[in-house]
């Protein structure tokens, strides 16, 4: 049994590592903290942990953290999570940190979207915590940086067919969809209900931060320069993403050698779904869910695969895949903790 603390645990995703871990198995969620809420009972924020999470909120502050527990989940704000992650490290902390300061090798790129990195050596030891793909070096690392949603529902469905050189990864377009918790819980103009209800609408389109992310994977992926064409939505639902990926085939691949490749990746890969030819996913199968449900089919007309791609972003594109970070970690079982079965409805 390990300890676990949640630094911002009242936010969306704080609050969704708090929900899963009080159910984890081999974990005792030992610290949460909050800025605003210091002091506070977890269950007078969110009445629905009423019986599961008996303890208060505390400040931030490192060395508190430190003394009570074995990992970390830093779900803060960028920069804030760049200004207490070497602390909790010298003390032996292992980290997962829920932001973009350790997402990123290219420290360029991590600093044209967000702002001056504060202790870029760490951006060398840090791990990109997609777990399907960087299993091993996850198991042993110190420091993950959890991948952003929209990247996670991405790159599932592309880097197996990028690795094996049956897709065209400059072709790429990703027409992606969230639901409204993936702007955070605080309240802003877009996000007010009244702009949201009955609202469907394109944002950041050509300058949204997670571009920069997919585009970093696919090129280690591919070991050359990559670019992307990327288009987030909102779309007026709590939560759920569904991203389409439009891709050129290289020359002579057919749908039979997308599904082996596909098949043969994701073997005995837990939380991903293939779904059979003629179907395709829906956020509605995911929801509450770790899983990342893929279909996909060749348009006739142009030769060019459409993948589709589900997510609960505030799950595998948040805290469950933190949590999934931390399993292999610390050698649980990967799906300890996560193993809800879904809602059919």
């Amino acid at each position: 049994m390990i300890r676990a603390a949640v630094v911002g645990a009242t936010g969306y995703a704080g609050a969704e590592l708090v929900r899963i871990l009080c159910g984890h198995p081999d974990v005792t969620l030992s610290v949460i903290t909050s800025r605003q809420y210091a002091g506070t009972p977890y269950d007078a924020i969110y009445p629905a942990l009423n019986g599961f999470v008996n303890l208060d909120c505390l400040g931030s502050a490192a060395a508190d953290v430190a003394k009570n527990a074995d990992v970390v989940f830093l779900a803060l704000p960028h920069k804030a999570s760049m200004a207490m992650a070497p602390g909790l490290l010298d003390a032996g902390m292992r980290v997962v940190d829920l932001s973009a300061d350790f997402r990123f090798k290219n420290r360029d790129a991590y600093e044209a979207h967000y702002q001056p990195h504060a202790c870029a050596h760490l951006l060398d030891v840090s791990v990109y915590g997609l777990c399907e793909l960087y299993g091993e070096a996850v198991a042993s690392a110190e420091l993950i940086g959890n991948p952003g949603c929209y990247p996670t529902s991405v790159l599932l469905p592309l880097m197996p067919l990028v690795k094996a050189k049956l897709v065209d990864p400059t072709t790429v377009i990703a027409d992606c969809k969230s639901g409204v918790s993936g702007a955070g819980r605080e309240a802003t103009h877009a996000t007010h209900f009244c702009h949201v209800n009955e609202s469907f609408k394109a944002y950041k389109v050509g300058g949204h931060r997670h571009t920069p992310e997919i585009e970093e994977q696919l090129s280690l992926c591919a070991g050359a320069p990559v670019r992307i064409t990327f288009v987030p939505h909102l779309v007026p639902m709590t939560r759920g993403m569904h991203s389409t990926v439009y891709v050129s085939l290289a020359s002579g691949v057919g749908t039979g050698q997308i599904r082996q490749c596909l098949e043969s990746f994701y073997h005995q890969k837990p939380f991903i779904r293939l779904l059979p030819a003629g179907r395709f996913p829906d956020t509605l199968h995911v929801k509450g869910t770790n899983f990342c449900d893929i279909g996909w089919v060749v348009d006739p007309g142009s030769g060019r695969l459409i993948m589709m791609s589900v997510i609960d972003n505030l799950v595998k594109g948040a805290a469950g895949q933190a949590v999934q970070n931390m399993n292999l970690m610390f050698d649980f079982q990967e799906t300890a903790g996560l193993g809800g079965v879904p809602y059919p409805l």
